[in-house]
């Protein structure tokens, strides 16, 4: 009995269903054989003409100036990296910044990666990893050498209260330090 019910069911629901398409389907065809006025905007002619100036006009004169700001703001990005970082070669990629908007940017990331490269090799060579702006800025006396750097540090840390055995570990590093440098300075090899 219950699948009769269904059965009924589904034949009465489906006939309004149908007759929905069909009458939607007779609306579409009306509507397509009556003419009616088109419109391809909301504005009049004229308004179309004066905004499609306004559009061409900032296009011309607003957007590339905007994209140079943007292409200048994006390429000295390393520069003020390495500013803000006190990196010591920040001469060189502030050149290597100016190359590269020279070369339509093919230099910018090799800026980039430079300016975020802790620069090893350049304290090894003169003894500290910071610009002398560095010490400017802080008010600290430009070291003269990397032990006489590390000392001066040593002396910062215990004026802060630093653990005796901290400090004592970092003297006996900067002691084992030191008398590699001056044998490697007598041009032995230890």
């Amino acid at each position: 009995m219950k699948s009769n019910l269904h059965a009924r069911d589904a034949a009465t629901w489906a006939r309004p269903a149908s007759r929905t398409v069909v009458v939607g389907l007779l609306a579409a065809v009306g509507s397509l054989a009556l003419p009616s006025a088109a419109q391809a905007s909301l504005l009049s002619p004229e308004a179309e003409d004066a905004l499609a100036t306004y559009v061409a006009l900032f296009a011309l004169f607003i957007v590339p100036v905007a994209l140079i700001v943007v292409f200048w703001m994006v390429h000295v990005l390393p520069e003020k990296i390495a500013h803000k970082r006190h990196h010591p070669q920040l001469e060189a990629i502030k050149t290597l910044c100016l190359l590269s908007l020279v070369f339509g940017g093919l230099l910018w990331p090799i800026a980039w990666l430079w300016a975020y490269t802790k620069p090893v090799g350049y304290k090894m060579a003169y003894g500290t990893d910071k610009s002398s702006d560095y010490f400017k800025e802080h008010g600290l006396p430009v070291p003269a050498d990397a032990a006489a750097d590390i000392r001066e540090r040593v002396a910062a840390l215990e004026g802060r209260g630093v653990p005796a055995s901290e400090l004592d570990a970092i003297r006996a590093d900067l002691a084992a330090l030191e008398s590699r440098l001056s044998s490697d300075d007598r041009g032995e090899v230890g």
